[in-house]
């Protein structure tokens, strides 16, 4: 399967996840349901590297590979802790839009740090999406 299809799949299952974290976090305490999350996540995880690679790979790992894996685990956790916040205080159909600006940044943080050249495609497309993440969240 091409990245394309590996991509539109996670898109997929983010969407559905809004609507199940949503469900999940009424009549919760927001930090508790992400850690049930994270803790699912976490043993799901560790299960399907287990049954797919060779447990030795995790000592093999280079400093800045554990580095910027750990950066990027704090920085996912604390997204999730203002994703569920945010899920619990409005509704998802708002919430899941603006949540989807993360691709703005993404787009940015990859000119920015990674030094990756940005085409018109870009710039349309992520125009497009803050354009998309205002008329969606508009309550008129």
């Amino acid at each position: 399967m091409s990245w394309f299809w590996w991509a539109l799949t996670s898109a997929f299952f983010a969407g559905i996840t809004a609507i199940l974290a949503k469900i999940g976090v009424t009549g919760v305490d927001s930090n508790l349901a992400t850690a049930v999350r994270t803790t699912v996540i976490l043993v799901f995880a560790w299960a399907v590297f287990l049954a797919t690679s060779p447990a030795r790979g995790v000592l093999q790992l280079p400093g800045k590979t554990w580095l910027f894996l750990v950066l990027s685990g704090l920085a996912t956790g604390l997204s999730w802790i203002c994703y569920f916040r945010a899920l619990q205080l409005g509704e998802a159909s708002l919430v899941a839009p603006i949540d989807k600006l993360s691709v703005v940044f993404a787009i940015a943080f990859a000119a920015l740090i990674l030094h990756e050249r940005l085409g018109w495609q870009q710039w349309v497309g992520g125009s497009l999406i803050v354009a998309g993440a205002i008329v969606l969240t508009l309550t008129g």
